[in-house]
This record gives C-alpha cells, structure tokens and sequence, in this order.
C-alpha cells in the first residue's frame, strides 16, 4: 500500500519521468512499499545503510551518491531524509535543495530546532497543508518567506474501477450484506493514535452490533493493538489486514472511512477516501479541515477523545443511506475539483523549474 508521503514521491517521479528529466531515488528506509512502482518507471534506488552512528553514516553514503550522481536538484521528504539531504547536497555542492515536511508535527522540540537551524542550507521548504505552514511558522520551525504550500493531489479515477467491484471486494473479506463497514489505513505507529481508534470504535460498536473495521497497514504498534483489541472484546468485530497493494478496493468495500491521529499534515489516506465517494469521520488535526466539510463531506472531532469519535461514528451509521451516500459523492467531487494530481504536480514542476535554471 503506497500512500502519504511515499505516494507523493511515487507521483511527482511519474510526472519529472514523464517530461523527459533524469530521476533516481536515494532512500533511508527499506523501499518495499514503492520498489514496484520506480521500477515500472526506470528509477534506480540506491538505499543507504545506517552504521553504528546512524545519522552521520546515512550523510556520508548520501554524499557520495550525490558526488556521483551530480543532480541538478535534491527533492527531500520526511524529517530525517530532510536533515540528511541538507547537509549531504551542501558537502556535494548540489545547487537547489527542497526539502519537505508532510506533517504538522514531526517528532518534538529537539526536531523542531534541527530543522530550523539546518534551514538555510535549504533552497525553500514545502509542506502541503497551509494551516499546517501556519503552524510551523509560528513555531519557528520555518520562516514565512522560505516556506510554500504545496497540497498532496490525487488521481480519482482509479477509484471508478474499484467501485464496480465493490460486492466481490466485501465478499472476499467476508463482509455480510447486512455489515457496515468502517475502513482506516495507516502505519501502525504512535502518530496514528490506533488506541483511540479502537476506544472509540468499542463504544461505537457497543451501540451498533453490525459495524465492523478493518484496518489496512502494519508497524511496530501491531502486536500491542491486536492486544488493545483483544482487551476491549471486539476481536471478531476488527480485523488487522497488514499491509495491503489494494487500497482503492478496501475504500470501495468500505461504507465510511474513520482517521484517529494525534497529528498529521496533509493527510493523502482522507483524499483517498473522498475520492471513493466514503463519508469520513477524522480528528480535527493538520490540514484536514481544508478537505472535509463538517457536516456536508464528514464529520471532525478532537483528536485523543474516543467518545466525540464514537459520537461521529454513531451519527454517520444512523443518517439516511441517501444522505450518507450524498456526503460521500460531494466530497468526491471537491477531491475531483480541488486536489487533483495534476493541478498538485504542476505546483511541483514550477517550483522544481523555478530554482533549476
């Protein structure tokens, strides 16, 4: 499953492929969950290795890489890939380096402070959330004027396929006629906030014997959530799926979608929804304000607060299915509208354009 920060990448080395430019991936994690997708593109991936002292190893072996290399532009996302890039471009003497945080909150004040003193061996910073820019201008994370929103974009149409075989996908899962089906997907990790997922929908559930979630991802947290679940007796009502390459069916099979984060920036995993027409239910974290429409797309709540999440739950289940289905397709439509890749991508290949010269 290749989504959040990954699908961007995947995305925006599409697009430079496409016109002609010369793309190669330098990666500080291991690359299964985009290896398929820069091969069908001709991408080489060179994946570094971390030593005894992580960081510093990973800035050496990025360096020679870009030696060899010789790019004209260094593209960075994530936190760590975004340190390493700055400093590694600078002792190579790439000219342009874009660095790009994807979330509103990253890891803590001591991150926070690595990037802002790291900052000016960035060419300019991006993020794609303009109420999470203000956050991280106002936290001095980054200076207004180095700084630019670049939004996540989405191509909705391979979602229209995956509806058309939405009886066979819940089949297939085992899902009966009669279940609603809440879907979430993410990494397993702290910032998705699975605890409160799984609180939330106990209450939910307690109220609604039909409902069921699957959740659609893997990380460290796995084994300690299949616990969580076990603890509050909705075994039989979760299903962990893992790591899934199928995502467009899940959000087809899927009646509603439901976020629990503690933070985010952008999140790709709601516009995903949205685009599968689902009616979403998310914490009121980074930028998903700028996608939902509380009441007409969703519904929002605070994050960490699995009684206002079981609330929207229990709304969305108990409105009309011609409602439910309305909110749905209208949230589709401002997917369609506002965040479509090419509109996303174009934002891309100026910026990339406009420091390139």
């Amino acid at each position: 499953m290749v989504g959040g920060a990954e699908a961007q990448l995947v995305r925006l080395a599409a697009r430079l492929v496409a016109r002609g430019d010369e793309v190669r991936l330098v990666s500080l994690l291991p690359t299964e969950a985009y290896e398929k997708e820069m091969a069908e593109l001709g991408v080489p991936i060179v994946e570094l290795r971390g030593g005894r002292v992580r960081s510093a190893a990973f800035v050496v072996q990025a360096r020679r890489a870009l030696k060899e290399y010789k790019p004209d532009v260094v593209v960075s996302f994530l936190y760590q890939a975004n340190v390493v890039a700055r400093v590694a471009a600078k002792l190579a003497g790439v000219p342009v380096v874009i660095s790009s945080i994807r979330s509103e909150f990253f890891g803590g004040r001591a991150r926070e402070l690595v990037m802002r003193f790291t900052d000016p061996l960035a060419t300019i910073t991006t993020t794609n959330s303009a109420l999470a820019a203000e956050s991280l201008v106002r936290r001095k994370v980054a200076p207004r004027d180095r700084l630019v929103v670049v939004p996540n974009g989405l191509d909705v149409s391979v979602f229209d396929e995956a509806r058309r075989q939405r009886d066979a996908t819940r089949a297939g899962l085992g899902v009966t006629g009669d279940e609603f089906v809440w879907l979430a997907a993410g990494r397993l990790v702290p910032q998705k906030d699975v605890p409160n997922l799984l609180d939330g929908f106990a209450k939910h559930r307690a109220a609604h014997d039909r409902s069921r979630l699957l959740i659609a991802g893997d990380g460290v947290l796995h084994d300690d959530m299949v616990d969580h679940a076990a603890r509050l007796g909705i075994t039989d009502s979760v299903t962990f799926l893992g790591i899934r390459e199928d995502l467009p069916l899940l959000m087809a099979s899927a009646d509603a979608f439901v976020l629990a984060s503690a933070w985010e920036g952008l999140p790709n995993v709601v516009m995903e929804a949205m685009a599968a027409a689902l009616p979403v239910v998310s914490t009121r974290v980074g930028g998903v304000a700028e996608l939902v429409d509380d009441p007409a797309t969703g519904v929002m709540v605070p994050p960490r607060d699995a009684a206002a999440l079981s609330a929207a739950m229990n709304a969305v289940v108990e409105l009309p299915a011609d409602e439910r289905m309305a909110r749905g397709e209208r949230g589709r439509a401002k997917i369609a509208r506002d965040w479509s890749f090419d509109g996303a991508g174009d934002q891309w290949l100026t910026l990339i354009d406009s420091y390139a010269k």
